[in-house]
């Protein structure tokens, strides 16, 4: 069966599964029991978005439709589970560039937005998984703490996953966790060339305790990119990495009503394998904040260090999560980053899930103290029955790194 076949099938099963005439006492998007102990779990995730660019030179807007389908058999007796899951992206309105670096895809009047239309098996593995231990095997979303070194990069709409073999472990209060993958899945799709995945070894360690409300974590990314098959041009950004370090988190209670929240991390990064250019560079990261009321004040410093004109970088991370939303940062620049960040937030879980957002970032570089440019995130978001909505906008202010960006999503998603 052809891959878009597949998917195509794929997409329409849940739908099936979850209609009330399959199990007339399950509810819309329940598991469905076929036999004792053996349950299909369908399952779908439809996201409608807008995005606008607007930059000095170059504007965009995409409107696009993400859906992503397919089921999960479990069967409990065994603790094994199959999912298979298939994932595509059309564009409504595609005045972008969703793959600027292919040129028969190039759009020159149209800025980056980084959600070309694709169709793509996104998940098919196999897992055993009991109280304290997991493995998982075959093609998966991998999510690790914040996903600063390893995620999923789901703020895109095609998902990145791996093709890997994971192991999982809880002891008391130690957990183990061990990856290898000997391929990235990227966020790029099937029209994406030599970009659509890169293989090679990838290893992710950790070893965590846990105390109280405090959790300590260290851990090893061991990146090692088949370079020689992939295009020239992507052997810069493809350089091997190894990455050593801790990361400690902590929620403290200060009255009944107020809580600190805590977190710290250190890493060393340094050349590997096949990386030509020799480097020993620094992460340094800290984040407080206080929770009260629904409240959430805080801040934070990241560094991503740099040396011999290489900086650190996280290329399997979900980059969108850190150095601002307007994702100026997603390659670190060569003489490395400084992100002083302070924000605050606050829920509302009487008023559907309403959650309001807002954050400064101001950005200098590690060698130099170079400042690259300040910028403001901000996002509301609220539920409607089981559709969830969500408005932000990110406004990047240059100073010495990059152009003036502003960008702006409307977002609906409804899965389950």
């Amino acid at each position: 069966m052809k891959l878009r076949t597949m998917a195509a099938a794929l997409l329409a099963s849940p739908i099936a599964l979850a209609h009330p005439a399959f199990a007339a006492e399950a509810k819309f998007g329940d598991p469905v029991t076929v036999a004792d102990g053996l349950t299909i779990d369908p399952i779908l995730d439809a996201r409608l978005r807008w995005e606008n660019v607007d930059t000095p030179a170059k504007g965009a807007d995409a409107v696009t439709l993400r859906l992503r389908s397919g089921l999960e058999i479990k069967h409990a007796p065994s603790h094994l589970s199959v999912l298979a899951e298939a994932e595509a992206t059309g564009a409504l309105v595609n005045d972008y560039n969703g793959l600027p670096f292919i040129p028969t895809k190039t759009k020159p009047p149209y800025a980056i937005i980084a959600d070309a239309q694709n169709v793509e098996l996104n998940r098919l593995q196999i897992q055993y998984r009991t109280k304290t231990l997991g493995l998982t095997v075959g093609r998966q979303r991998i999510n690790l703490d914040d996903q600063r070194w390893v995620g999923s990069v789901s703020w895109r709409q095609n998902e990145q996953t791996f093709d890997a073999v994971r192991g999982e472990a809880t002891l008391g209060p130690v957990s183990l966790d061990a990856t290898y993958a000997k391929s990235q899945r990227t966020i790029f799709g099937h029209d994406a060339g030599p970009r659509t995945a890169y293989d090679g070894a990838f290893v992710f360690l950790g070893a965590a305790v846990k105390a109280g409300p405090v959790a300590v974590k260290g851990f090893a990314y061991l990146v090692d990119y088949d370079t020689a098959e992939q295009v020239p041009a992507l052997a810069a950004s493809l350089a091997d990495t190894q990455t050593y370090g801790v990361r400690a988190t902590a929620s403290l209670p200060l009255t009944k009503a107020v809580k600190l929240n805590l977190i710290a991390s250190y890493a060393r990064q340094s050349n590997y394998k096949q990386n030509p250019v020799k480097y020993d560079v620094d992460y340094i990261a800290g984040d407080a904040g206080l929770a009260a009321y629904g409240w959430t004040l805080g801040g934070g410093y990241e560094l991503l260090g740099a040396e011999n004109g290489r900086a650190l970088q996280a290329p399997l991370g979900t980059l969108h999560k850190f150095n601002g939303w307007a994702d100026l940062f997603l390659t670190t620049p060569a003489a490395g980053l400084q992100d002083i960040y302070v924000g605050a937030s606050k829920a509302f879980p009487k008023l559907s899930g309403l959650n309001a957002a807002v954050t400064w970032h101001t950005f200098h570089s590690d060698v130099g103290h170079v400042h690259y440019g300040d910028e403001w995130n901000a996002s509301i978001g609220f539920k409607v029955r089981k559709v969830a909505l969500l408005a932000k906008f990110a406004d990047y202010k240059a100073k010495g790194f990059g152009v003036d960006t502003r960008k702006f999503w409307l977002q609906a998603d409804y899965a389950f």
